[in-house]
């Protein structure tokens, strides 16, 4: 990792008491409540965000924060933090272990800083704004693979109004068109395994500032590309997110557009 930089810092700090927390909730008998009918929280998001919310609050006692599952607080201060304690709590609630913490932090609209930690494996991204991309202080690039049909995607599914979410027919699509499509659960994760060359590509709908900050910074820093279904810059909030190693962007933009217009055209009169 390139120099120093005391908001990356706080945030590993932050997200190695997290998985800490997280590593001992995983051994012990999960303690799940509802946050709807199938969206889930447990003790770990509390707990967890707590320990990041406090330390940061600690250290930057002017700066907002966004965070899952409400411990945040505004502030007049161009600096915003978004943080996910747990990204992935449907695997961490079955013993799945594909989750992560994810930390981003942005300044008056930008993304600057980034941490995204998988306590069970151990890894550790990090990315600051125009200083590249690491896995455990090792830099890291995104794929070369230049054509979709050799590609490996990945995706998700929100647990919530499922039937309502268009993304059944782009997981069809996309999957005939590539490689694969995996869905491991944790859009965190799905974003880092881009940035490091492991995914050529990830699309998904309605994502929240605290699922994306992070994992958008690591793929840009990586050398990758973040844009919302029609091109145009990924903004936090934006309702779609496509990422890519920038190679295959341009194809499945194409193939998107084309999903979209065919099933406009099905649920036409």
């Amino acid at each position: 990792m390139s120099g120093t930089n005391p908001f990356l810092e706080v945030a590993i700090e932050a997200a190695h008491q997290a998985g800490g927390i997280l590593t001992t909730e995983f051994a012990r008998p999960v303690d799940i409540s509802y946050k709807g009918e199938v969206d889930i929280v447990t003790q770990a998001d509390r707990r967890s965000e707590q320990a990041i919310v406090t330390l940061l609050r600690t250290r930057f006692p002017k700066h907002a924060i966004v965070a899952e599952e409400g411990g945040g607080s505004e502030s007049d201060s161009p600096f915003r933090w978004h943080v996910d304690p747990l990204d992935g709590t449907t695997n961490f609630a079955h013993g799945y272990p594909c989750f992560a913490v994810s930390i981003g932090l942005e300044e008056a609209g930008e993304l600057i800083a980034g941490v995204i930690y998988q306590p069970i494996s151990g890894e550790l991204f990090t990315a600051v704004k125009g200083g590249g991309a690491y896995l455990n202080q090792k830099k890291i690039h995104v794929s070369a693979i230049e054509k979709l049909a050799t590609s490996l995607l990945c995706t998700g599914f929100p647990s919530v109004k499922r039937s309502q979410n268009p993304n059944i027919h782009y997981y069809w699509d996309f999957t005939l068109r590539s490689h694969g499509v995996r869905r491991d659960g944790s859009a965190a994760m799905d974003l880092a395994s881009v940035a490091c060359g492991r995914f050529e590509g990830f699309w998904e709908f309605g994502l929240h500032s605290w699922d994306t900050a992070a994992g958008v910074l690591l793929v840009r820093e990586a050398g990758g590309s973040v844009t919302r279904f029609d091109g145009q810059p990924y903004q936090l909030g934006d309702r779609e997110l496509l990422a890519s190693n920038g190679c295959v962007h341009s194809e499945m933009i194409h193939i998107a557009a084309d999903i979209a217009e065919r099933s406009a055209t099905r649920s036409s009169p």
